[in-house]
């Protein structure tokens, strides 16, 4: 069979796909018998009461998408034209995109490589940056502060939320938890959706739980939850004619939706640990190897040039250095991008050059998706893309791990704190079918194919990537500075390959920035 016919004949497996569980037609029916089909009904107050339960807070309101809740959290929050909000970058564009329905300004903030989640470090920084005059002129230190902070729990693993919180209450800048991907995860048992003053959670087609599209707002403020509702419902004030004195939104969930909602509530629990039975049989599968980096501050490798160029570091900083990186123009960029990079280095070695993303102590995701890093100095040169091509030719769906937003043609000009992670996570990690029907014969054949696509390679590479002084050929694949240590544990100092991200010096690109033009 050749691969075109293969594409064809095999049955579709995609990335996550809705799982109903049976009661959800009762509930729609009963909204038919009653004729509560507008956004309105025992339906939407039952799902409303089901999720703030659920997640442990005191008011809920369900709304047609998680884009809505979290606009409407800013406007809560009092985001206006000109403002700035501290967004993760490591997200999808929906966590951003509200920010400038209303004229303010996203500025990006980069990863932490425990959760690959918003990094509490930078996210204090470019707060400190404001204080100290790096931003806005005003004599005012709060006219200087951005106006929010939105952290995303990503492909279900919760971000460090009781630090962000801190700092958060620390500055007076009020948090907004996007839990869209993290219902059911947790820290410490308290729910994600729980941690913010405002906190957002999606149930699009492709979530944990599901009511084809929609989004919901959780608060233990009673008073802002009401206030969305009012804004969600086109703002019509209490009047018997139609009468508007604020601007308002078409934003309200329809009692079928929600319906659909109070059934998969019911199965939740039982969803979760689906995903997480699925995300287990991969590790078992692909080589048992969880992801340890070693994060390397400047000042541990500030060495000579010309040494920096030999090994093909890609030269950062992590933790943040007590001066504020200095801001550097930059024409993808806009003026304010401050470049805080952070060496990457491998402290495990695994069979498959398949590494997977370990939970910190008190933290449980409901691992929405499973996630891997895919190591081509491991596995003959077979990168992710590879192994994304391979599944994609045996009808399998996969997706690379998000593009930063700061990466993206319609944030070039924004300002963003970037310290290399979220832009290596995206060249090395690729996300496998996750969903929670997934059967253990469509398992295995994804799993078949990935090994193929690492056996094909390796037999067909006969070791051409190494070279006589140890290092990484130059066929477009990331280079080493090393091999594989004899106690078995990687020494390898594994990044994105420097002549994308570094000068002939070793040190980042003459503008000071990360390049973002090639995509990588």
């Amino acid at each position: 069979m050749n691969k075109d016919a293969k594409t064809i004949d095999a049955k579709k497996i995609w990335l996550s796909r809705p799982h109903m569980g049976g009661e959800e037609l009762k509930y729609v029916h009963e909204a038919y018998e009653m004729n509560w089909i507008a956004p309105a009904g025992d339906n939407v107050n039952g799902f409303e009461q089901d999720l703030q339960s659920y997640v442990g807070m005191n008011a809920a309101g369900v709304f047609t998408s998680g884009t809505a809740a979290i606009h409407l959290a800013l406007i809560l929050v009092g985001v206006k034209p000109g403002d700035e909000v501290l967004c993760q970058s490591f997200t999808f564009t929906a966590s951003a995109n509200p920010v400038t329905y209303l004229g303010a300004s996203p500025v990006f903030i980069d990863s932490e490589t425990d959760t690959w989640n918003m990094d509490p470090a930078l996210l204090e920084q470019a707060i400190q940056d404001r204080l100290e005059g790096d931003s806005p002129d005003s004599s005012d230190s709060s006219a200087r502060l951005p106006k929010a902070i939105i952290a995303v729990d990503l492909f279900g693993m919760p971000a460090k939320m009781q630090e962000i919180r801190e700092i958060g209450a620390r500055y007076k800048i009020p948090v907004i938890e996007d839990a869209a991907e993290a219902l059911g995860s947790q820290i410490n048992g308290n729910k994600c959706g729980s941690f913010g003053e405002l906190n957002v959670l999606s149930f699009n087609g492709n979530k944990i739980i599901t009511t084809s599209g929609g989004g919901a707002l959780l608060s233990n403020n009673k008073a802002l939850i009401e206030r969305a509702k009012f804004l969600a419902s086109q703002a019509k004030d209490d009047a018997p004619h139609y009468e508007h004195t604020q601007i308002g939104y078409n934003y309200r969930m329809s009692n079928i939706l929600a319906g659909i909602g109070r059934g998969q509530m019911e199965v939740l629990n039982e969803r979760v640990r689906q995903r997480r039975e699925v995300h287990d049989r991969y590790f078992e599968a692909l080589g048992r190897t969880w992801l340890k980096l070693e994060v390397v501050p400047a000042d541990a490798f500030a060495q000579a040039p010309s040494e920096i160029a030999s090994s093909n570091q890609l030269t950062t900083t992590h933790p943040i250095p007590t001066q504020p990186t200095p801001t550097h123009p930059t024409s993808t960029h806009g003026n304010n991008t401050n470049v805080t990079l952070v060496d990457l280095r491998l402290q495990s070695s695994s069979p498959t050059g398949i590494y997977f993303l370990r939970e910190p102590d008190g933290f449980y995701s409901n691992r929405w998706l499973t996630t891997i890093i895919i190591n081509p100095d491991e596995t003959g040169g077979v990168t992710r893309e590879d192994v994304r091509l391979a599944l994609e030719q045996e009808n399998i769906e996969s997706r690379p791990l998000w593009k930063p937003m700061h990466q993206q043609p319609i944030y070039q000009r924004s300002e963003a704190y970037i310290n290399g992670v979220s832009d290596w996570l995206f060249k090395y990690g690729l996300c496998l079918p996750s969903s929670s029907d997934m059967t253990l014969d469509d398992q295995a054949r994804v799993i078949s194919a990935i090994r193929r696509a690492l056996a094909n390679r390796r037999a067909t590479s006969n070791g051409v990537m190494a070279s006589t002084n140890g290092h990484a050929s130059t066929n477009g694949h990331s280079p080493t500075n090393g091999t594989a240590s004899t106690n078995g544990q990687s020494t390898t100092n594994w990044h994105p390959t420097a002549n994308k991200h570094a000068t002939a010096n070793g040190h980042a690109t003459s503008n000071g920035h990360y390049p973002t033009s090639s995509g990588a």
